[in-house]
């Protein structure tokens, strides 16, 4: 994504335009081929000589910047490591402990009036070269790593190359991250998708640890309604940050339109930011497989071996159903727990941040859905509203700390299939 300065931005009243670039645009190409260039030629330059050769291509002193967002674009495509011989900061700390306790020699005889010390510079050559031979380095080495942690000193190991076009492509997506970094609320509207690309969309709301409400239908489309603890907490950039990463997947859509809440500027100021799929967005990332957190993994693992009676597998449909007021839902699990010995199921969801309202709702509705057996493990770290509402009980509610708990799970997913018709 790009730093806050490199964003670039028009504003309609209250609304946010970024300044996308045109991705066949002959100039913009050629400005990213010229950049790439020097990327691949860049093994072992620091990063004050990517951007100083970035400047002496495009700008006296300084690239514009566009070019500059075009380069940070670059460089989260590239590793970099720190060089140095010896720990800076232990360097540091030796060469200006010399420093100073040779100043202090100084000082000391001038005001002892020794006359050939009146005249005396300070000798950096000489500590220098002293602390080089107590570490056993040459000086070039010392004067090198003294400052070698510094970001603009770290130097490139590698690139990940890329066309001029894709980088055009990944900018204007990291451009539009950086304004959804302010976010506090989407609305997002998918039309004319199959059920398995809103699996998709589902399961990587929840690997972004994303609050959403979905509404509709398959045929007409669904409308999503995401929001989070960045409400709550004015501060913190850190779940809109979420919605950011999430947006790739977003783009992979033929048909869809976002709008968005901000929290613009220093003064935090309502803006709003609208998306849609003919913005001509194109995402990097793939549209097949997924990921998962680490602690579900670490919870399919578990279970695999308590339950070698039970299979887990991700879920092939989307349930339905409608909440009081008649407005059309659509709930997915995360897992479907399966009883080998009579096939029954049970319909495991995990949820990280959650609402006692939408959790609530949820009691109320998912179990009503044809065919539905839900079962949520529900984080008691991670409740973003406060408790004035009272604690939910239920049998369908298991409750974790840090990782979905397998036996306790089970205990529940056990209870449910006996109790079943």
């Amino acid at each position: 994504m790009l730093t806050g300065n490199l964003v670039r931005v028009r504003f309609n009243k209250f609304r946010i335009i970024p300044m996308y670039l045109h991705r066949e645009s002959q100039e913009w190409l050629e400005v990213a081929e010229s950049l790439l260039e020097i990327f691949r030629s860049s093994e072992g330059m620091t990063r004050g000589e990517l951007d100083a050769a970035a400047a002496d291509l495009f700008g006296s002193g300084q690239a514009t910047l566009t070019h500059r967002g075009l380069a940070r674009v670059l460089e989260d495509r590239s590793e970099f490591e720190m060089v140095s011989d010896v720990d800076p900061e232990v360097l540091r700390e030796r060469l200006f402990g010399a420093a100073a306790l040779y100043r202090t020699a100084i000082a000391r005889k001038r005001a002892q009036g020794n006359p050939s010390e009146a005249i005396k510079g300070f000798d950096r050559e000489g500590i220098l070269n002293a602390i080089a031979n107590d570490l056993e380095l040459n000086p070039q080495q010392v004067e090198s790593s003294l400052f070698a942690d510094l970001k603009e000193e770290n130097r490139i190991l590698k690139f990940e190359d890329i066309s001029a076009q894709r980088l055009i492509d990944r900018y204007n997506v990291a451009l539009a991250q950086s304004v959804l970094i302010r976010a506090v609320r989407l609305n997002v509207e998918i039309r004319r998708e199959s059920p398995s690309r809103l699996r998709r969309i589902f399961q990587m709301l929840k690997f972004h640890r994303l609050l959403f409400m979905a509404q509709g239908e398959l045929t007409d489309g669904l409308n999503l309604s995401i929001e989070g603890p960045l409400s709550m907490f004015q501060s913190t950039t850190k779940y809109g940050m979420q919605m950011a990463n999430w947006l790739p997947n977003l783009l992979n859509c033929r048909d869809f339109r976002l709008d968005a809440e901000l929290n613009w500027g220093a003064k935090k100021e309502l803006r709003t930011f609208h998306l849609e799929s003919s913005d001509g967005l194109v995402s990097h990332l793939s549209d097949s497989g997924g990921y998962e957190p680490p602690e579900f993994e670490a919870f399919v693992h578990r279970f695999r071996q308590l339950a070698p009676t039970w299979s887990i597998d991700k879920p092939e449909s989307i349930f339905r159903g409608t909440r009081q007021g008649g407005a059309s839902v659509v709930w997915m699990p995360d897992y479907i727990l399966t009883h080998l010995a009579t096939g029954r199921e049970v319909h495991l969801e995990i949820l990280g941040f959650w609402r006692h309202a939408t959790l609530k709702q949820n009691l109320e509705t998912v179990p009503k859905m044809t065919n539905a057996k839900p079962l949520w493990a529900v984080s008691d770290k991670m409740k973003v509203d406060d408790d004035k509402a009272g604690k939910l009980i239920s049998e369908r509610i298991v409750t974790y700390r840090d990782i979905p708990s397998a036996t306790d799970i089970l205990v529940a997913a056990e209870r449910m299939v006996r109790e079943q018709p």
